[in-house]
């Protein structure tokens, strides 16, 4: 069964990534996805690139929600920026906490993300399908496992919709999060993050720095292929395909994949589902 998909990107930096990114889009809509998503940097820095994405994917027919951290942040400058999608017609929105800009103190208004859910319900109603982040291998700041589920419990009940996980490559660490969140009450849709594999040190790097837990078999086999770039694609195209493949058999609600504004290891995954267009 062919499950709803969702694609991630980020906000381009030069003339030339906006180009490349319009026709990764094209290619990537005629998935028929959900939504996509665009990221917000540190402290709001990618603030006008990323709306200027948003407004761009709405403008191209395809619904589009956009990445809302607080850290830094005020009540006054977040009803701002509401109003401002809102009127851009954006009804989905995916609420972070957020990084600190390197060198900035906790500043704002908001300490977590269930806040920042919390104001925007007050503020908007049920304006915005909001979407949460979750972490099934554990957020690298919690101070445990439990602290970390209920601080997913905090986002649900201050009115979040659906949450979209960290990736991870073990389905194990994804079943046994979602349990544990139905176990304390929490219905709301998980959906798997979905990391598709096209360079080694690439994805040690972001793995590392998020806390995303890259099992020792693929890091070794990863390693192994040195700087053999075919290799590595076509075992990551291996590895994510199965990942993807049990998630959906064992009741993932659907998969959001983070593109990195690449399109080819995404639509490699997808074909290789016989979800291909």
């Amino acid at each position: 069964m062919r499950l709803p998909l969702s694609f991630e990107f980020f906000p381009p930096k030069t003339p030339e990534g906006a180009t490349k990114l319009r026709a990764v889009r094209q290619q990537l809509y005629a998935q028929a996805p959900e939504f996509c998503s665009v990221t917000y940097g540190a402290g709001g820095s990618t603030h006008d690139g990323t709306f200027g994405t948003v407004r761009e994917i709405l403008e191209e027919g395809v619904a589009a929600a956009s990445h809302f951290s607080c850290i830094g942040a005020t009540r006054a400058t977040v009803r701002e920026q509401l109003a401002e999608l809102k009127a851009m017609g954006v009804d989905r929105l995916v609420a972070l906490r957020g990084d600190l800009p390197s060198g900035y103190g906790i500043g704002g208004e908001f300490l977590y993300a269930s806040d920042l859910v919390a104001f925007i319900r007050e503020e908007t109603g049920r304006d915005f399908h909001i979407e949460v982040a979750c972490y099934p291998e554990v957020h690298p700041q919690a101070r445990s496992p439990e602290a970390d589920l209920q601080a997913f419990a905090a986002k649900v009940h201050a009115g979040a919709d659906s949450a979209i996980t960290q990736y991870f490559f073990s389905p194990e660490a994804y079943f046994r999060f979602v349990d544990e969140a139905r176990a304390i009450g929490l219905g709301t849709p998980i959906v798997p993050g979905i990391m598709p594999i096209t360079s080694s040190t690439q994805l040690m790097r972001f793995s590392d720095a998020c806390g995303a837990e890259i099992p020792r078999w693929i890091r070794l086999r990863l390693q192994s292929f040195g700087d053999d770039t075919a290799s590595i694609r076509a075992f990551g195209l291996d590895v994510v395909t199965d990942l993807c493949e049990r998630l959906g058999a064992g009741g993932a609600p659907a998969l959001h994949f983070y593109t990195m504004n690449q399109s080819v290891a995404t639509l490699g995954v997808l074909q290789r589902l016989g979800w291909g267009a």
